[in-house]
């Protein structure tokens, strides 16, 4: 009787990160900054890969969709960030929570996949080059990318799908500032066992492959390295990961230090920041400050952009 007289919530209010009016303010620009930047420099790697084609290489089209998830994870959690820093109510309907969660997810599980292909493709390059044409062709590649948005949608699907068995009647308010599913599950007066049960069965596997996948893939090249009789070869090779490492030291570290047990409260919101909006932001740069061929694409188009404005 007393679970027909509780009152079952649809919509949620997100805490947001402040209520002080000066801060808020700060943040909007701040943030907005970020993710004008984020769009800008992802989506235009993303049609630099495209646009030349002797960027055409299993390594850049891995570079491409990853810049392409960074993108589609930002926008899954900036825009509604942005409207709650100045929203009365800061609501967010149950299939609003499900749309965002879905589209992070996504982004986030198949850039597992893809920095753990790119390490692949690292090690290919550097342990076995003249091999590498033939190990790493343009059919594989396709392959293992298709592969990794197929993986990354069932994922996401599977965790949203279960939201549904939920129903939830306790407070309305999400401790965070974007509906992640951990804090859905502590506001759901159905027991959510089944549902965390899946994420350990499904989440931890992808997990543990990727990251394995990483370590494996850079013992071999650090064994193959310190192999190299020639300190110039040596230098060229670890210079050729160094983008790569980089980014997927920063990428798993915020995600083992933001996906810790359940039983803790508020998950950590600079943390939260860091792996949801800043490392969309970083990626592009760490990859093209560093990467000769990318500048010296972008130094053509310069040329042939003051060349036309000249005309």
């Amino acid at each position: 009787m007393a679970k027909e007289n509780q009152s079952l919530t649809n919509e949620f209010i997100l805490k947001g990160l402040t209520d002080h009016p000066v801060l808020k303010t700060l943040l909007f620009l701040v943030f907005l900054t970020i993710y004008l930047v984020t769009m800008v420099g992802n989506l235009g790697l993303v049609a630099l890969i495209f646009m030349e084609r002797h960027l055409h290489t299993s390594m850049y089209i891995f570079l491409g969709n990853l810049a392409l998830m960074d993108f589609c994870c930002s926008s899954a959690i900036t825009p509604k960030m942005l409207q709650n820093l100045f929203s009365k109510d800061r609501m967010i309907s149950l299939y609003e929570c499900m749309v965002q969660f879905y589209f992070l997810c996504l982004a986030e599980t198949a850039d597992c996949f893809l920095l753990a292909a790119m390490a692949y493709d690292r090690y290919v390059a550097i342990c076995k080059p003249l091999q590498y044409h033939s190990m790493m062709s343009r059919k594989l590649c396709i392959q293992m990318t298709t592969g990794a948005y197929i993986a990354s949608n069932l994922h996401s699907m599977i965790h949203v799908g279960l939201l549904l068995r939920l129903t939830f009647c306790r407070s309305s308010q999400i401790d965070h500032f974007f509906c992640d599913i951990l804090p859905l599950y502590r506001l759901s007066c159905t027991d959510p066992y089944i549902n965390e049960l899946m994420i350990y069965i499904f989440s931890m596997p992808i997990q543990i492959i990727t990251i394995a996948t990483v370590l494996i893939s850079y013992v071999y090249i650090l064994f193959t390295v310190f192999k190299m009789k020639s300190r110039e070869g040596r230098g060229k090779a670890l210079f050729t990961c160094a983008s790569h490492f980089l980014s997927v030291s920063i990428f798993y570290i915020c995600l083992l230090m933001y996906i810790r047990p359940f039983e803790e409260g508020d998950k950590d919101i600079p943390v939260a920041i860091f792996y949801t909006i800043v490392i969309p932001l970083l990626n592009p740069f760490i990859y093209s400050l560093r990467n000769k061929e990318v500048i010296n694409v972008l130094k053509k188009i310069m040329r042939t952009y003051n060349i036309l404005k000249q005309t």
